[in-house]
């Protein structure tokens, strides 16, 4: 049976459609299911064997598919007909593309509101934020990305299938995280995008885009391409690629809403540090307002007014909206993970758990810690393996720069050797001018932070950030930074006393 759903739900909206599937001769009617993994092929299914130059080639799986059912093969023309007998082969010049808008149409249907936040740094917490704040305001809404367990953005076929089972769900507003890789690999054409936002750029994900040119075409493919001529974006004004994407928007007729401090929507007019929260001046629409927001670090309040912007952005907006949205700022929750606060049970301690693990992210949440710490700033991290390479000995620069203490410990080691990323860390950093301690054991790094905390001090937990796992060879060790540092306060409350330089 076909899953195309057709059945209309209020605040949804049925996908208009783009004829991919026509326009190759695809009859979505007749088949039972689409999907690019092969061992999910079922009875009358489309597979699509992607090839990708990389260890997961689809097309090696094609005769699996086959037996296993597939009544039809997209894929690149390498694939030719004699390679696929028993089903009917379908080729494009660009099948990733017409894959993704081919699982849009067969799933048919999406909440009427999508917003799509792309940028190196920040798109976890915009989307999340978004989130809140439509809620505030009564909107059925919710979020997809890394903190709700998916890749950042998912396959096609998660994708759409969640989208078309939100709108059955009665979900009219949904904020989707845009990756590089999710862009490039055109996981999100077919999405009816009303909003698009870009956060930052900063030194990411090279071991997969090669250099900086491609990682940020990448990114604006969203403004380029995917976003429609009405759909609105929302642009950090503070940032260079502000310039660049503005000028993408007009010359395609689309309207930006920008925000920052020298944003034209919403302005950042003073941000102060005070204790746990910051002291905020925001000009939205002309209008003044100063509010206390529970947030660490001037980044995350501008990861806060991108999430507001997208929501202005979405609907049509009056005084009475944007004071709601004005009220519920003060109220914003952090998210899980992203300076992320944990104290001791006296409240004298204080460490903090960020995601952060690119050279800008570190340095943007020391930069942060920094304006709320009294005593010394401790920082420990490590890098992944498998990753870019590049970016170890700049991280060790910048937490040697700008913390007083560092401990270098692992992070996801994967199949490298977890001492030689040490190293290579290390290699970064001037010994002689810094306090360098190595900790080959994340548990004990973290203690060993700990146990060197003063009571003005703050111990940054970097890298990680709401991950549950540590991944080690080809083994996933269950592991959580932020209750592995609650667990460490609680192990020393009672040496505490003893602790110093």
């Amino acid at each position: 049976m076909s899953m195309i759903r057709t059945n209309a739900v209020k605040g949804g909206k049925l996908l208009p459609h783009t004829n991919s599937a026509q326009l190759l001769g695809i009859d979505l009617a007749t088949l039972n299911g689409v999907t690019q993994d092969s061992r999910f092929v079922g009875a009358g299914f489309l597979f699509a064997a992607l090839g990708d130059g990389r260890n997961n080639d689809g097309r090696k799986y094609i005769r699996e598919a086959i037996d296993s059912g597939a009544k039809v093969i997209l894929s690149d023309k390498s694939v030719t007909a004699d390679m696929v007998k028993g089903a009917n082969l379908v080729t494009s010049d660009n099948p990733r593309r017409d894959f993704s808008h081919i699982v849009a149409e067969y799933y048919a249907k999406q909440p009427s509101e999508i917003v799509a936040v792309t940028g190196t740094n920040g798109k976890s917490s915009v989307v999340h934020f978004t989130n809140q704040l439509w809620s505030a305001i009564g909107e059925d809404s919710t979020y997809i990305g890394t903190l709700n367990n998916f890749l950042t953005t998912p396959d096609p076929v998660s994708l759409f299938s969640l989208l078309s089972q939100m709108f059955d769900d009665g979900i009219s507003h949904v904020a989707i995280e845009a990756s590089s890789h999710g862009l490039s690999q055109y996981r999100l054409d077919g999405a009816d995008i009303n909003v698009a936002a870009f956060t930052n750029f900063t030194q990411d994900h090279l071991d997969y885009h090669t250099d900086m040119e491609n990682y940020l075409s990448a990114k604006l493919r969203l403004f380029e391409e995917l976003l429609p001529v009405n759909g609105v974006a929302v642009l950090n004004a503070d940032v260079p690629e502000f310039h660049d994407i503005s000028g993408i928007c007009k010359i395609r007729g689309i309207r930006v809403l920008s925000y920052g401090h020298n944003g034209s929507d919403i302005v950042l007019q003073e941000c102060m540090a005070n204790g746990v929260k910051q002291d905020v001046t925001l000009q939205v629409e002309g209008r003044i307002f100063d509010l206390s927001i529970p947030l660490v670090g001037e980044f995350q309040i501008m990861n806060l007014l991108c999430a507001l912007g997208c929501v202005i952005a979405s609907s049509i907006n009056d005084e009475r909206r944007i004071n709601k949205l004005i009220d519920a700022m003060p109220k914003i929750s952090p998210v899980l993970g992203r300076l992320q606060h944990i104290s001791d049970k006296t409240g004298d301690y204080h460490g903090y758990v960020d995601y952060a693990h690119t050279p800008d992210a570190l340095r943007t949440v020391l930069k942060a810690l920094r304006n709320h710490t009294k005593g010394r700033l401790i920082c420990l991290f490590g890098c992944g393996g498998d990753r870019d390479k590049s970016k170890r000995a700049l991280m060790g620069q910048i937490a040697s720069r700008l913390s007083d203490v560092v401990i270098i410990t692992d992070d996801n080691p994967r199949g490298e050797n977890p001492s030689q990323i040490r190293q290579e860390i290390v290699e970064g950093i001037a010994c002689e001018s810094k306090n360098i301690i190595v900790v080959d054991d994340r548990k004990k790094a973290i203690l060993k932070g700990v146990q060197l905390m003063n009571k003005e001090d703050i111990l940054l937990v970097a890298g990680k950030g709401h991950e549950q796992g540590q991944v080690i060879g080809g083994e996933v060790i269950p592991f959580d930074d932020a209750q592995e540092l609650l667990n460490a306060f609680l192990t020393n409350s009672t040496s505490h006393s003893s602790c110093g330089r």
